[in-house]
């Protein structure tokens, strides 16, 4: 199969209609040349609906329907699947609530070929919010400090060379996620984010990150719950444990 050069931008949705429409063109703004992947868990605000019918008007964007709230991580892992299918060289992954500004996608897909340490390539590009001219906007400090925590966490157990392992704005290339067996991967939610980079540095992939600033979404609901962040903690342990 030839590789389709052009990016997948692959975007998990569950009831963001009052910010994709606006996002997929923002996309398309600022890496004209992508297309764009709209996972959406059967949405009751419409989401997937409008995905549908942009998708039937527009052939950048490309649809999964899926039939309920299945997870964070099946959902990025679905993206993958399809990035890998249908032959593109690099699949970007991103919230669909603006915390991850289109603005950064130039760099994240620019710094796959040169992003590395001495100047060459790498495997995972991360937007990343604590590397020099990174950070965050809009959280309390309850959230600054618990995200550190998790990080600070995974990067000692899981022995990941990235300051921001728990990010969700990433360029993977898709030729090295052939390496990775999907089956084997145990999380449904957000700890998705520190495993995947686990078996990817397990295959040999080479990382770099790139500054991005988070800023806390304004519309819509947040997914994240304390059930979450636990059980994150406890996948990263049971992961650390199996080495």
């Amino acid at each position: 199969m030839p590789v389709r050069s052009n990016p997948l931008v692959a975007v998990a949705t569950y009831n963001e209609i009052e910010n994709l429409p606006r996002l997929v063109d923002e996309i398309f703004h600022y890496l004209p040349e992508a297309e764009v992947l709209v996972i959406d868990d059967n949405s009751p605000d419409g989401t997937g609906q409008w995905a549908a019918q942009r998708a039937a008007e527009d052939p950048r964007l490309h649809c999964i329907h899926r039939t309920g709230k299945l997870g964070l991580g099946t959902a990025t892992i679905a993206g993958m699947k399809y990035a890998i299918a249908e032959g593109y060289l690099y699949v970007v992954t991103m919230d669909a609530d603006f915390s991850h500004h289109p603005k950064y996608l130039p760099a994240l897909v620019g710094g796959m070929d040169s992003g590395g340490p001495e100047g060459g390539p790498v495997d995972v590009m991360i937007g990343s919010r604590y590397v020099p001219g990174g950070g965050i906007e809009g959280w309390p400090l309850r959230r600054h400090l618990m995200s550190r925590a998790v990080n600070l966490y995974a990067r000692f157990l899981l022995r990941l060379p990235a300051r921001d392992c728990s990010g969700a704005f990433r360029c993977y290339r898709v030729e090295t996620l052939r390496r990775i067996n999907f089956d084997r991967i145990r999380s449904r939610g957000y700890s998705f984010q520190e495993e995947i980079l686990w078996h990817l540095r397990r295959a040999g992939a080479r990382f770099a990150e790139t500054p991005i600033i988070f800023v806390d979404r304004q519309a819509g609901a947040s997914k994240i719950n304390l059930r979450e962040a636990f059980g994150a903690l406890w996948i990263i342990f049971r992961l650390a444990m199996s080495r």
